[in-house]
């Protein structure tokens, strides 16, 4: 399962914080086939003066951090699909393209504790990491 923060550096009503982290999620099950009840992302906003970034983004107030922790084996394909379909949610949250940044990490399976504390290694996800 993907695990997911969402970091910003002004403040969002409720709605529009699961709004952010939805498109996250369904920004993966689109692009990584992950079931759709394989959902962990956490949303972190952070006061402007603590958060700095690009200077190119139109709107630096909606400067957006995506970073995703995955099990390696998704295709080249699967991850454009993924970053395009994350910024083209946030697009149309108010997020100007240029404003996103998004970090994809792979990490190994075993220093994945899921379900109870047992190592991916041990368990069947449920979906494929081929895609």
């Amino acid at each position: 399962m993907p695990s997911s923060i969402v970091e910003v550096r002004c403040a969002y009503s409720a709605e529009e914080e699961v709004a952010l982290m939805q498109a996250v999620h369904d920004a993966l099950v689109e692009a990584f086939r992950i079931a759709p009840a394989h959902r962990n992302v956490t949303l972190v906003a952070h006061p402007p003066h603590r958060f700095l970034g690009r200077p190119d983004c139109e709107a630096p107030e909606r400067l957006t951090n995506v970073t995703i922790y995955v099990l390696p084996g998704r295709s080249l394909a699967a991850k454009r699909a993924l970053y395009a379909g994350i910024v083209r949610r946030f697009a149309a949250l108010g997020i100007p393209p240029a404003c996103v940044l998004i970090r994809l990490l792979e990490l190994p399976p075993e220093n994945f504790g899921v379900r109870g504390g047992h190592p991916v290694t041990d368990i069947e996800l449920g979906y494929r990491l081929d895609v």
